[in-house]
This record gives structure tokens, C-alpha cells and sequence, in this order.
């Protein structure tokens, strides 16, 4: 059982009439801390929550602290220290100031982690979603010639279109140009 001393916030979720001095269970703090967990966004995407862009992979309880998992987007993403930051602070605000935010880099984050809202959510921004990333058993084919992504405008759906630069604003998204309305738009990259 999970004892605490929780501070009220605005984002408090305990029941009505509990006192903030009241034991709460592994079940009710890890309720709690899903709750807080799931509303902290993607400091690149803010139109994602972590949830939704498929980093946050597990809350959990641990010798009476909550743990939260969280997968990269790749090795090296830049955003990891302010996700972990703003995980702490929700965390803490939502009553758990012990808990503790681990990076996991096992299983590789994959774009097929993405949840459909979260894909709604990237399409409504103007960005294009990612397709079924790839899947290779046994050997990898060697071409010479780059592979065409099936990627269709965000603003006027013409699946004419053209590669402006392979890395965009961060470096899971690729910048395209649509043939047909001109427009300039991003596509978070299927990995």
C-alpha cells in the first residue's frame, strides 16, 4: 500500500471528502498517477500527449513510489530531459513528490506506437501522420534508389507530392510540398 501525504491541487483526482491524510492504495495511486501522467504533452508536438505519441509506456508502483516508463523517439531526442521534467512536475503536483520518471530504450520506440487519436490529433495540426512503419524479417534489401513514403497532402489530400528535406522542424518528421496546392507541410517519419 502506497501511503502519502497529498498536497490539493486543481488536478487532484482523490474522491470527495478523503483528507489529505488519507492511505491510498497501489490501485487508487496508480490511477492517480496515469491521470497526471497522460496529460503531459510533447514539448515538440504539443498537439500529442505522451501517451498519444506512445513514449509513455508504463506507470507503476515501486517500494511505495510511483515509476513511470518513458521510450524515446529515437536515440538522442532532445525533448527526453524536458518530458522527464514536465513528468516530474505533474507527478508532484498530482501528490507523488518521489516519483521517479525511467527512460527504457528497450523495446525501440516505433511510430506504430502512435495512437489513432494521436494521429487525428497530428492530422488536424497540419502535420501528416506516419503509415505502418516497416517490417523486416530475415534479410534487408540494399537499393540504390530512396523509398517512397505513401504520404498524402494534410491540407488538400493529393497524394501528389514531392520530399522538400528529410529532416524538418525535429528530426522524426520529414518536409514535403504538395504538387497540387503548393503547400508546405510536415510527416512524422515511420520508423
Amino acid at each position: 500500500m502506497v501511503t502519502a501525504m497529498l498536497e490539493t491541487s486543481p488536478t487532484d483526482t482523490r474522491p470527495e471528502g478523503t483528507t489529505d491524510t488519507a492511505p491510498v492504495t497501489d490501485a487508487e495511486a496508480i490511477d492517480r498517477a496515469w491521470a497526471a501522467a497522460e496529460r503531459v504533452t510533447d514539448p515538440e508536438m504539443p498537439m500529442l500527449t505522451l501517451l498519444d505519441l506512445g513514449v509513455l509506456r508504463d506507470v507503476t508502483i515501486e517500494n511505495g513510489h510511483v515509476v513511470t516508463i518513458i521510450t524515446p523517439t529515437y536515440s538522442g531526442c532532445p525533448a527526453m530531459a524536458t518530458m522527464r521534467d514536465d513528468l516530474q512536475r505533474e507527478l508532484l503536483e498530482a501528490g507523488f513528490p518521489d516519483a521517479e520518471v525511467r527512460v527504457s530504450l528497450t523495446p525501440a520506440w516505433t511510430s506504430d506506437w502512435i495512437t489513432e487519436r494521436g494521429k487525428k490529433a497530428l492530422k488536424d495540426a497540419g502535420i501528416s501522420p506516419p503509415g505502418a512503419a516497416p517490417r523486416n524479417s530475415g534479410p534487408v534489401a540494399l537499393t540504390l534508389m530512396p523509398t517512397r513514403r505513401a504520404v498524402t497532402c494534410v491540407l488538400c489530400g493529393s497524394d501528389d507530392v514531392r520530399l522538400s528535406s528529410e529532416f524538418g522542424a525535429t528530426a522524426c518528421k520529414a518536409m514535403y510540398q504538395c504538387n497540387d496546392c503548393l503547400e508546405p507541410f510536415d510527416h512524422v517519419k515511420e520508423i
